[in-house]
C-alpha cells in the first residue's frame, strides 16, 4: 500500500509537459499533429486563427511552441503568427506551408520573427525536432527574461531606496502619481502597464541632485530664488542621465523624455507615447490634488487646458479620480491682463518663484487689480485658475 501511495504521489508531482498550440483549419492535419507531439507536449488545437487567438489571450504566458499551416480562410497563417508574437512574445513559433507560398513564408519570418517554417508534407521526426529546439529556444528566451526582469526590479529598487533617503518629498510625490496610475491603466490597455508605474516612481530621480531645503521648498510651494529654479529646469536631464545606462529601461526613457509635451502637439514625427500622456495627467492631477483642490475643480481646470491632455485618457481618469460628474464648475486660464472684477481666484497667485501673493478663494476686487498692477505683470506666475461664480467653501 505504501508503494501505491509514493507512486501516485510522484505522478501527482511529475512536471507538467510543455504546452504547444496547433493551428489549421483541416480537422485531420490537427489530428497528425496531436499524434506525432502528445508523448512530448501538452498538445491544444484550434481551427483557425481567431480561435487560437482567444486561447492565448486567456493563458498567454503557457504556450512554449504555436504552430501554424498558412492558408487559412478569415486569418491567414502569418497574420496569425504576427499577432501571437504581440500576446505571446516568449513562444517559439513555427510555420507549416507549402511549396507555393515560399515567398509568402519568407515575408513571415520577418514579419512574425519566427523560429522555423517547415514546408508541406513534414515527416513526423522533422516536426518534432524542431518541435524541441522550439523548446528550448523558448526556455532560453524564458530564463534570460527573468534574469533581466530580476536585475531591473532591483535596480529600480535601489534608485527609489536612494530618493526615500535623499528626497523624501520627491519619493512621496512619486508614491502618489503611481497610485493615480494603476487607477488610470485599469481602465487602459497597454502592452507593458509596468513601465508606466517605472516611469512615475523615477520621474523626479534627478531631485537627489538638489540641496535639501531646495527640494522641501519645491513639493511644499514655497518661493524659490532664481538660482533654485534654474536647478530645478535640471531635474528631468539628471533623472534621465542616472536611468540611460539601465537596461529594459528604454521604454521608461521614451515615456520621461516625452511627458511634458501637449497631446495636441504635432511638431514630432512620432506619435506622443500613451504612457507618457497618463504620466502628465497624473503629475498633474497630483499637484491639484496637494494644493487641496476638490477633483471636480482639478479636472474641470484640467479640462480646460485644451490640447495639453488626452482627452479620452482624461475622461478616464475623471472617473478613476472620483469627479461626481454632476459638477456644474467652470475654471478658466486667464492672463494677469484679462483679470476682471468679480471672478473669483481659483488658485494661488504667486511668483515665478513660488511665492505666495494672493490665496486662492479670494474675490477679485478693483483694489487687488491695483494690487497686482503695482507689482508688475512680469513678477507673477502666468496663467491665473479662475471661475466666474461664487465657489462653495468645498473648493476652495
Amino acid at each position: 500500500m505504501a508503494t501505491v501511495v509514493s507512486s501516485v504521489a510522484e505522478t501527482r508531482a511529475a512536471p507538467a509537459r510543455p504546452r504547444i498550440l496547433c493551428v489549421d483549419d483541416e480537422p485531420y492535419v490537427l489530428e497528425s499533429l496531436r499524434d506525432t507531439l502528445r508523448r512530448s507536449f501538452d498538445v491544444l488545437t484550434a481551427g483557425g486563427g481567431p480561435e487560437a487567438l482567444e486561447k492565448l489571450n486567456a493563458e498567454p504566458g503557457e504556450y512554449a511552441v504555436i504552430i501554424s499551416d498558412m492558408r487559412m480562410p478569415v486569418m491567414s497563417g502569418s497574420s496569425f503568427l504576427r499577432e501571437s508574437r504581440r500576446i505571446a512574445p516568449d513562444a517559439a513559433r513555427i510555420l507549416l506551408t507549402g511549396y507555393a507560398d515560399l515567398d509568402a513564408a519568407i515575408s513571415a519570418v520577418n514579419d512574425a520573427q519566427l523560429f522555423r517554417f517547415l514546408t508541406k508534407p513534414c515527416e513526423p521526426e522533422q516536426l518534432l525536432r524542431a518541435c524541441t529546439a522550439g523548446l528550448l529556444q523558448h526556455r532560453l528566451q524564458t530564463a534570460e527574461r527573468v534574469l533581466l526582469e530580476q536585475t531591473l526590479k532591483g535596480s529600480v529598487k535601489a534608485l527609489t531606496d536612494v530618493l526615500a533617503l535623499a528626497s523624501p518629498a520627491a519619493f512621496g510625490r512619486g508614491e502618489r502619481v503611481r497610485g493615480w496610475l494603476a487607477r488610470l491603466m485599469s481602465t487602459v490597455s497597454l502592452p507593458d502597464p509596468w513601465e508606466v508605474e517605472v516611469a512615475a516612481m523615477l520621474v523626479n530621480l534627478g531631485a537627489v541632485t538638489l540641496p535639501g531645503p531646495t527640494a522641501e521648498k519645491l513639493y511644499t510651494g514655497d518661493e524659490l530664488s532664481d538660482s533654485e529654479v534654474a536647478m530645478i529646469e535640471r531635474v528631468p536631464v539628471a533623472t534621465r542621465r542616472v536611468l540611460r545606462s539601465i537596461p529594459r529601461l528604454e521604454g521608461v526613457m521614451k515615456i520621461l523624455a516625452n511627458y511634458e509635451r501637449r497631446a495636441a502637439d504635432a511638431s514630432y514625427e512620432k506619435p506622443l507615447p500613451v504612457g507618457a500622456r497618463a504620466l502628465r495627467i497624473a503629475l498633474d492631477y497630483d499637484e491639484f490634488d496637494t494644493r487641496g483642490f476638490s477633483p471636480d475643480v482639478a479636472i474641470a481646470s484640467m479640462r480646460n487646458r485644451t490640447g495639453t491632455y488626452d482627452a479620452e485618457l482624461l475622461e478616464k481618469f475623471a472617473r478613476v479620480a472620483g469627479e461626481s460628474g454632476t459638477s456644474t464648475i467652470k475654471v478658466r486660464e486667464v492672463p494677469v491682463s484679462r483679470l476682471e472684477k468679480g471672478q473669483r481666484l481659483a488658485d494661488d497667485v504667486r511668483t515665478h518663484g513660488g511665492g505666495l501673493l494672493i490665496a486662492r478663494g479670494t474675490l477679485v476686487t478693483e483694489q487687488l487689480l491695483d494690487r497686482l498692477d503695482n507689482l508688475g505683470h512680469s513678477t507673477i506666475r502666468e496663467p491665473l485658475l479662475v471661475v466666474d461664480e461664487e465657489l462653495d467653501d468645498e473648493y476652495i
